[in-house]
């Protein structure tokens, strides 16, 4: 099968589920956003208790949120508030840090979706927790897709659980993520995926360059968890381009392509902005696979700034500045990969591949609990995309006439609905 047919019969297989899920509400977008902006300021710093302003009462009213969609679906979302005290360089006393988790329970016990954005706001001086800071772009406009992504989803049943988290503590140093990234270790989770939304609702970028095609998603390449031999045998096998948090990133672009609409993602091939991070780094850190997504085109007078204008230039991050129906388009893609994702087995834990001096190359993996087929992908050792496919009920696949030495090859999953999983990218065979 050619590129272009495999491309055809990929949105095929994805596209139906998807059209048919309902589009995401820009009004509700907008008056999440509005809500959260009305808190005054939502610095990690801020008021805990105070009923109208401040960090708690933002949380307090995203925890409603979560309750609210849980009566919705019968209770299938659980709420969950998760704190632990952090002391660092902006937090010099100390603070209490608080993600607030709605977790819509899966099939599958043991397997989660994160899908998360960080409900803390700042101003020019991060230590200022008394100005109002607004943060609608940075990040209410991720805490607008979280929530509404659990409206949608929740109408449907999944194998995965999947965890819709607004993080607190990000301006501070990563803390809220840090809490749940640890938590889910702790706790033994399978995490197949984790997508940070970050700065996900504007347009009109520094300067008034506007860019609305397309959606920036960041991925490491090269997993920053891996161990020295780990990194000695990715040497080997060439697996720069094909890491767990790279895989996922490809599988957005593919699935952003079969929603209607024309949006694009933009395969970012560094884990975040050059030298800025986010909260999908303390996920990567645990060997999760994670990416971050973020606009096309930033506006840096609209991030971390005291609201005011000088010399006719605004400084100041409202929702003047925003595109909700970007956000929209945004948020689909996310609710598309989680719905693909969690509705599909895991990705094999081991593909390898063998071979040498040959002109044929087999390909082994591990089976799949839930899994009826398997597609195995392959491509040239000088493409960045998967060219060439082909299925299997096995756990093995002779493939003729590619030799080992020019082609890259990786397993996904299938599950008898039809969703597909991560591709797992295969290295040697172990003897």
């Amino acid at each position: 099968m050619n590129h272009r047919l495999l491309l055809a019969a990929a949105s095929l297989l994805i596209a139906t589920p998807a059209m048919a899920r309902e589009a995401p509400s820009q009004a509700r977008q907008r008056a999440t956003v509005e809500k959260l902006v009305s808190f005054g300021t939502r610095h990690s710093l801020s008021s805990a208790t105070d009923p109208k302003r401040g960090i708690g009462a933002a949380r307090k009213w995203v925890a409603g949120e979560f309750a609210s969609l849980s009566r919705a679906c019968g209770g299938c979302i659980a709420t969950e508030r998760l704190s632990r005290r952090f002391v660092g360089p902006r937090a010099p006393d100390g603070v209490v840090i608080e993600d607030v988790l709605g977790v819509q329970k899966g099939s599958d016990p043991n397997r989660y979706i994160i899908v998360g954005a960080h409900i803390d706001s700042r101003v020019t001086d991060v230590m200022n927790v008394t100005s109002d800071a607004p943060g609608a772009n940075d990040d209410a406009s991720g805490v607008a897709l979280v929530l509404e992504a659990a409206r949608i989803l929740s109408k449907e049943k999944f194998a995965a659980n999947i965890v819709y988290v607004a993080f607190s503590g990000e301006e501070q140093g990563l803390w809220g993520a840090t809490l749940l990234a640890e938590t889910a270790r702790a706790r033994g989770w399978q995490v197949d995926a984790m997508l940070n939304n970050d700065i996900v609702g504007n347009t009109v970028g520094q300067g008034g360059v506007t860019i609305d095609g397309y959606v920036r998603v960041f991925s490491e390449g090269i997993r920053s968890s891996e161990s020295l031999a780990e990194a000695t045998e990715r040497r080997g096998v060439g697996g720069e381009d094909d890491g767990p948090s790279r895989a996922l990133a490809k599988a957005i672009d593919g699935i952003a392509g079969t929603i209607p609409g024309g949006f694009g993602v933009f395969v970012d091939r560094r884990p975040d902005r050059f030298g800025r991070g986010g909260d999908h780094e303390p996920f990567l850190k645990q060997g999760y696979p994670a990416v971050r997504f973020s606009v096309a085109a930033e506006n840096w007078d609209r991030q971390h700034q005291d609201v005011r204008t000088e010399n006719g230039r605004v400084f100041a991050d409202t929702i003047e500045g925003m595109d909700f129906p970007y956000l929209a388009k945004v948020t689909a893609i996310n609710v598309a990969t989680i719905a693909r994702l969690a509705a599909a087995p895991a990705a094999p834990p081991v593909a390898s591949i063998s071979g040498a001096l040959s002109y044929d190359t087999k390909v082994t993996w591990t089976a799949v609990p839930g899994a009826t087929r398997y597609k195995i992908y392959w491509r040239r050792a000088d493409a960045a995309a998967w060219t060439q496919s082909r299925e299997a009920t096995g756990t093995s696949l002779d493939v003729a006439g590619v030799p080992v030495d020019d082609h890259f090859f990786g397993v996904a999953a299938i599950g008898a609905n039809g969703a597909e999983s991560l591709v797992t990218f295969a290295g040697r065979e172990k003897k």
